[in-house]
């Protein structure tokens, strides 16, 4: 009960932002274009995955005002107002179960990790079994925070763990690790990797399945690879309401393989992977396959 009051309450909370569909200035200028295009995200599901249960608050502003909101709130909140046609979720990240799905096209944002020393055997909980099942088979799109250690994804950080999430998800079909930009860029001001973000590294498989987008943590007050994926979740869904009988596959290779690298400095694959996704370029075809 208390869960789906707070889903509904988050609801509540964005209504007249969503309605106004206002683009902020932490939002990439083709989010305005694909909204003009009707592209908003109707017809897709987004779960957000996190904690929406503990007392843990913090301060932010995503453009309609400063609020003290927990971590899920906020990821929630932010995929929202780049999909604001999407049918939104929200699934507390300690909750037993399975994570459901909808029908049509689902996209689930994991802005958490599960750190464990390497090497150490453990089993997954039913939640993030299902998860990564998903993203095996293709039935979800995964938009998953990269991490905030700045190291290669499934390298050992400071405190000597690895995120198993991370490393469970590597070579899925529909999982994206998401890395953050300090900004959003363009050919006329390049970006660079925030200086916490995890990075692609040397490994082929992940460097396929890693994209970068901007946050502006210096306009929201909100850092981190958390604030990256909710952004892609919210791509994800305007892309899938333009291209309506394509699957989590389809969707997240469209967005992987129209990644830029002109709007990078110094682009390489170790850092960027992919590069950063472009909306625009994801909904320029006619269709996809």
């Amino acid at each position: 009960m208390k869960l789906k009051q707070l889903t509904i309450a988050c609801g509540i909370l964005l209504s007249n932002v969503s309605m106004a569909q206002t683009v902020q200035s932490w939002m990439s200028p083709e989010v305005g274009d694909a909204w003009r295009q009707n592209y908003k995200g109707s017809g897709v599901t987004i779960t957000v995955v996190d904690d929406f249960k503990s007392n843990s608050r913090f301060s932010g502003n995503l453009g309609y005002g400063v609020a003290n909101m927990r971590h899920g709130e906020w990821t929630y909140n932010e995929a929202l107002m780049i999909a604001p046609s999407a049918t939104m979720r929200a699934d507390d990240f300690n909750t037993a179960g399975i994570v459901a799905l909808n029908r049509g096209l689902n996209v689930l944002n994991l802005s958490y990790g599960m750190y464990i020393a390497p090497n150490v055997s453990f089993r997954w909980g039913s939640q993030e079994q299902s998860i990564i099942s998903y993203a095996t088979n293709g039935n979800a799109v995964i938009s998953k925070a990269a991490g905030n250690d700045a190291v290669a994804v499934n390298s050992v950080n400071r405190n000597g763990q690895i995120d198993a999430l991370n490393y469970s998800l590597k070579g899925t079909q529909s999982a994206i690790f998401v890395g953050a930009l300090a900004k959003n860029g363009t050919t006329a001001s390049r970006a660079s990797m925030a200086s916490y973000s995890n990075t692609a590294g040397t490994d082929a498989i992940v460097q396929k399945q890693f994209l970068v987008v901007g946050v502006e943590g210096n306009k929201t007050g909100l850092y981190g690879t958390s604030f990256a994926a909710p952004i892609i979740s919210g791509y994800a869904a305007i892309v899938g309401s333009k291209f309506t009988s394509a699957n989590a596959t389809q969707i997240t290779n469209q967005l992987l393989n129209t990644a830029r690298q002109d709007t990078l400095v110094n682009y390489n694959a170790a850092t960027y992977g992919r590069g950063e996704v472009s909306l625009t370029r994801a909904l320029a075809p006619v269709a996809i396959k």
